[in-house]
């Protein structure tokens, strides 16, 4: 029987993905000027007010309070009538030294050895239904707010959009998992205040979001995407009413809330560990993106349509308590579940260290990560420029989503005879 699915996305400017943002752009900063930086940190947004926490052990000085202004600012949190504005929010930084106690099972006499930085487990997921290997619900909702960014950076076809907004997409699948149509796209949007009524005010928005936007999106969709486009959509564009009051005036932000926009949307499976204000060290991240790599490189491969892979850790242990492989009957090889398993662990090299080096981690390359998922992105490479308090500053070329590589799919297919 056909069944429904569904995934969200939220936009750079909600609540929750400013915190994300800041606490990567400290992440970057730290990185770019001592890439051995161990650094662990959460924000708070609010009405007003930034706070800033975590433990860090670096060599290098930052000014915080400028970095998460500077991001404010760049969401499009500009305006005083916003409660929350980049120039005149509060900033108060808690952030204090790494424990010792953690650093010294992190740490040790050769890189090789590095412990990891915490225990749990770690989840990567891949599936042929988009040429990105991601849901397509999920995909389809990033699709959907990237767009809607641009149309409010431009300030042309549609002049009222405020920063935090929120898309839903929910897909009709056959018995056989295949994407057959889209049910239903929800999305919120922040708006100013209009002059006219609610009704003549949402009727305009709701409008906009159907004949601007998705036309759009929708072009930006291989043809087969397109195609589960119809008349029949069920759309529900702010369904609340009106929604002025938005961002961290309208609903406090936290680092580390939305996992599950930041991955799969409730495909495969997730560990329970954040990403964003992490260091490499810490493997609810890096682990997470070596894992992302297995899967996407194994379907990529022809191993399978549709893979989950788990890795889980021990902390400051360097090899991973075990790896798990779920194909969910998609296989082409004959081989168990298990004995890919092995097989993977056979191929890559999941140490912490091992995973830092072979995926570039130690670059300042996550503020691009904290909105619009860190999974299905493009590995492209792109200039920086930090500057420190003091007015050194360092330019240096930084590769993205490096984990989003195919280059490992050679030594998997000579592995499984593929």
């Amino acid at each position: 029987m056909p069944y429904l699915f569904t995934s969200e996305s939220v936009s750079e400017g909600h609540p929750d993905k400013i915190a994300d943002q800041i606490s990567d752009a400290l992440i970057d900063n730290f990185l770019a000027f001592d890439k051995d930086a161990k650094v662990a940190c959460e924000t708070l947004v609010t009405t007003g007010q930034v706070v800033l926490a975590g433990e860090v052990k670096s060599n290098t000085y930052l000014d915080v309070q400028q970095i998460a202004r500077d991001v404010i600012n760049n969401i499009g949190y500009t305006k005083g009538e916003y409660m929350f504005d980049g120039n005149s929010c509060g900033v108060l930084s808690a952030i204090h030294e790494q424990s010792e106690d953690i650093n010294r099972g992190v740490d040790r006499a050769t890189k090789e050895e590095q412990g990891a930085g915490d225990q749990g487990m770690m989840f990567g997921y891949a599936t042929k239904e988009t040429e990105n290997y991601m849901p397509l619900a999920l995909d389809l909702s990033h699709t959907i707010l990237k767009e809607l960014a641009v149309l409010r950076k431009e300030h042309k076809d549609i002049t009222y959009l405020r920063p935090d907004s929120k898309a839903q997409v929910t897909i009709e699948y056959s018995d056989d998992n295949i994407p057959q149509r889209i049910e239903a796209i929800v999305v919120s949007t922040q708006h100013d205040n209009f002059d006219k009524d609610d009704v003549v005010m949402l009727e305009k928005i709701r409008n906009d979001i159907k004949t601007i936007l998705m036309p759009r999106v929708i072009a930006k969709l291989p043809e087969h995407i397109q195609a589960l486009f119809n008349e029949q959509i069920k759309y529900h564009i702010n369904p609340t009413g009106k929604f002025v009051i938005g961002g961290p005036h309208g609903d406090t932000g936290l680092t580390g809330r939305k996992i599950i926009v930041d991955t799969y949307g409730g495909k495969g499976a997730h560990g329970g560990g954040a990403f964003s204000g992490k260091d490499p060290s810490k493997v609810d991240r890096s682990a997470a993106y070596a894992t992302r790599h297995i899967a996407k490189n194994l379907v990529a491969a022809g191993v399978c349509d549709e893979v989950l892979v788990q890795v889980s850790y021990a902390i400051g242990v360097v090899e991973p308590m075990g790896i798990f492989v779920d194909t969910y009957g998609t296989s082409h090889v004959k081989l168990t579940d298990g004995e890919i398993a092995l097989k993977v662990s056979e191929i890559f090299d999941l140490r912490p260290a091992a995973i830092e080096s072979n995926l570039n981690l130690r670059q300042p390359m996550y503020s691009e990560t904290a909105a619009y998922g860190h999974m299905g992105r493009e590995n492209e490479v792109v200039k920086k420029t930090f500057t420190q308090p003091n007015g050194d500053s360092v330019t240096i070329d930084v590769e993205l989503f490096t984990w989003e590589k195919l280059d490992r799919v050679s030594d998997i297919k000579k592995s499984f005879h593929l």
